[in-house]
């Protein structure tokens, strides 16, 4: 069992009494999905978050970073073992967090 396997375990664990959140493996790490919008993910550095008002408000000390190279930076998670403010932090970056983009279709 990977490392990345079982932070993702923890995490959704974690998050377990918001319902409706899901990962999915991504070259390597995950993605994090909260009522099927992207808010975070497991990344070679560790769990990263989007960068929102909720995010900010709730991890002020954590510092911007990206995730891979090129990338938009995310916040680190520095909340993991607090359940609670964890839970309260994803649902309130739900509506700030983009809507999933409809799947173009084939031609």
């Amino acid at each position: 069992m990977t490392k990345n396997k079982e932070l993702a375990a923890y995490i959704m664990d974690q998050l377990s009494d918001l319902g409706d959140v899901r990962n999915i493996p991504m070259m390597g790490g995950y993605i994090f999905y909260y009522k099927e919008r992207i808010f975070g993910g497991i990344y070679g550095s560790g769990f990263l978050v989007k960068i929102t008002e909720a995010s900010k408000k709730y991890m002020p000390d954590s510092v911007p970073e990206p995730p891979y190279e090129g990338a938009k930076p995310m916040l680190p998670v520095t909340i993991l073992e607090d359940r609670e403010a964890l839970q309260a932090m994803v649902e309130e970056m739900y509506p700030e967090l983009p809507e999933k983009r409809p799947k173009k279709k084939k031609a």
